[in-house]
């Protein structure tokens, strides 16, 4: 009888502590206050994804010395690199072209060259060889000298000509620096010397009066 008892006493304890916590549980249940309920869809506001690299023409590092670094450089200059404006003087396209130019390229119709990239950049190769033929006499006896402290080189003579024509480079180079024309926004013909100098040219062929095919 004391062995059913010790056996039975130690199970009647468990079930009275269960039931009283139970009951303990049952009074002092947390419940959220009604002013705090969630009741409707919540709409969660993600973070913006990140914003995209702001429109930067950076000449990219391989390009180096090449005629291809050579063309976006100066495509940066005269435009950031963008086909479709034109400026205040009324000068189109990624290398800005006066209608005169264009002309004299065969390209007759201005909205035309503005909508297409690859006219305008057979545009940009064919006046690289037309001024390289007009200047090509002065190319050899100038580069490698100096004129006003900026080495004058091949490159640095084809940027000065699509800025201010391959007429007043050769009055530049042949003044030794005296007749330095500047165009409509103060830009000179010696700055392009210096910023544009040591690009490799030479795959540029000179031609007399190419035409756009």
């Amino acid at each position: 009888m004391n062995k059913r008892i010790r056996f039975i006493s130690p199970l009647i304890m468990v079930l009275l502590f269960t039931s009283f916590v139970s009951e303990s549980r049952s009074d002092y249940a947390v419940r959220v206050p009604e002013t705090l309920l969630i009741k409707d869809t919540l709409h969660v506001i993600y973070p913006a994804p990140p914003t995209a690299i702001q429109t930067e023409w950076i000449q990219p590092p391989f390009l180096g010395t090449s005629v291809i670094g050579f063309r976006e450089a100066l495509a940066f200059k005269e435009s950031s690199g963008d086909y479709f404006i034109t400026n205040t003087l009324g000068y189109l396209g990624k290398y800005q072209f006066g209608i005169g130019t264009l002309q004299l390229m065969g390209v007759y119709n201005a909205t035309k060259f503005l909508k297409n990239p690859e006219l305008q950049e057979r545009v940009f190769e064919t006046n690289l060889s037309r001024n390289k033929w007009i200047l090509r006499r002065d190319i050899p006896r100038f580069v490698g000298k100096k004129i006003n402290g900026i080495e004058i080189t091949e490159s640095g003579i084809l940027a000065a000509a699509h800025l201010a024509g391959p007429g007043n480079v050769r009055k530049y180079l042949r003044s030794w620096g005296s007749e330095d024309l500047a165009d409509a926004y103060g830009t000179t013909i010696s700055h392009y010397m210096g910023k544009f100098k040591g690009y490799d040219t030479s795959s540029i062929l000179p031609k007399r009066n190419p035409r756009v095919h």
